[in-house]
């Protein structure tokens, strides 16, 4: 009993000299085993990874789940299952091959990555991880750890502000080319129409100035559209009922373009929250995908508009002190589909595939989204088509483009 006799000895001694034992006992070497068990109840260890706001999960040598917490399970959108643990990761991770190719990564890898991102393709979450071997005490490899955490929130705050310094500048340049621009196609459009009047009898005429006032008033809505995205958003916020703000927007985008034989299926539940939003913006919102969706069908296909309410996200919002609930929406259509070159873009501003089109329309969407301190994402869907989900809370900040 040496280390005992040494403690007894300590006490002894005078005042000074106890510290002069114990001190180096507690910088030098690792505790034994066992000690920390003694001094902590075993629940705590287990308390502890449970309450962590990080994701947390760790496997064992022969690729076997230890640890995976509930905050884990809500990022990777994975059902919780007790069951889980000493499961294979690969069996459990089956839905998330990205992160369980990080974490077999752990025992191959001769440099782990520290702080990286990574965008998961099923529900584009951005998270940032971290990645770490387990050893025993004689430094052999017993397992590994992924620490992560949902960076989603600060990405879409970033891109926030990134397009809010975009379109300060954007926004001056403009509105005053808009105002130049206007002026001239107002004075075409009215004397196309004066020529209409008097010469009804040459129909060539006619159809040369049927053509130049449409090309006029088509230039002249690009410009007000121009002017309507690089205005900022004042959000006028009340309760909002979203079944209303749905069937008003498939309304409004039939008046926009033909539907032909498009047929639109909306799943909501009859017991959904309301917002608190601008119902103007959110039907211009749901006008201008329910509007791609149909151009996209050509006259035939199916749109599928569904609904959910959400549990409060484990971060509270920006500007807000406790999470809220979020409601999902997605809008689905059976076309052909956004190639995927085209899908990283297609929310940046003036980008489009139409000939005609100004490259406004999804831009402006994102804008909504986000002045109501949202997010929305798009993907396509493995039995074709896209899908464009919008996730916004019951209760925002709205503090964004004010």
């Amino acid at each position: 009993m040496p280390i005992r006799k040494s403690y007894t000895t300590a006490r002894r001694s005078p005042p000074a000299k106890p510290r002069a034992v114990v001190k180096p006992r507690a910088v030098t070497g690792s505790p034994k085993p066992g000690a920390i068990d003694d001094a902590v109840a075993a629940g705590f260890y287990r308390d502890l990874v449970w309450n962590l706001r990080n994701g947390v999960l760790a496997v064992t040598r022969d690729g076997r789940i230890a640890v995976m917490n509930e905050v884990a399970y809500r990022i990777l959108a994975l059902p919780p299952r007790t069951t889980d643990i000493g499961r294979p990761f690969t069996q459990v991770l089956k839905d998330q091959p990205d992160v369980s190719r990080i974490v077999a990564g752990a025992f191959e890898l001769s440099h782990l990555p520290n702080r990286a991102e990574l965008r998961l393709k099923s529900t584009g979450k951005v998270i940032g991880y971290t990645l770490s071997q387990v050893r025993d005490n004689r430094g052999r490899i017993t397992g590994a750890t992924l620490f992560f955490k949902d960076l989603t929130r600060v990405e879409q705050l970033e891109e926030r502000e990134r397009l809010r310094d975009r379109l300060a500048a954007l926004g001056e340049m403009a509105a005053a080319i808009a105002h130049e621009v206007k002026n001239p196609l107002a004075g075409i459009e009215v004397m196309a129409g004066v020529l209409k009047r008097q010469l009804p009898d040459s129909e060539d005429a006619q159809s040369i100035l049927r053509d130049i006032i449409k090309e006029a008033k088509m230039a002249n809505a690009i410009v007000l559209e121009v002017l309507d995205f690089v205005r900022p958003i004042r959000l006028q916020v009340e309760r909002v009922s979203l079944a209303d703000v749905v069937r008003d927007a498939i309304s409004m985008a039939e008046s926009h373009i033909s539907r032909g034989q498009v047929q639109v299926q909306v799943s909501m539940p009859e017991d959904l929250a309301p917002l608190q939003g601008d119902p103007h913006q959110l039907r211009q919102l749901f006008t201008n995908l329910l509007t791609n969706a149909f151009e996209a069908l050509g006259g035939t296909g199916l749109v599928q508009i569904a609904t959910k309410q959400l549990p409060a996200e484990e971060e509270p919002s920006a500007g807000a002190e406790t999470a809220v609930p979020m409601i999902q929406i997605e809008v689905t259509d059976n076309g052909p589909g956004i190639p995927a070159d085209v899908m990283e873009r297609i929310f940046s501003p003036f980008f489009t595939t139409k000939p005609q089109g100004s490259g406004l329309g999804l831009a402006i969407v994102r804008k909504i989204v986000d002045a109501h301190d949202g997010r929305i994402d798009v993907s396509a869907r493995p039995e074709g088509g896209t899908r464009f989900r919008v996730t916004v809370p019951v209760v925002g900040s709205h503090q964004l483009f004010r």
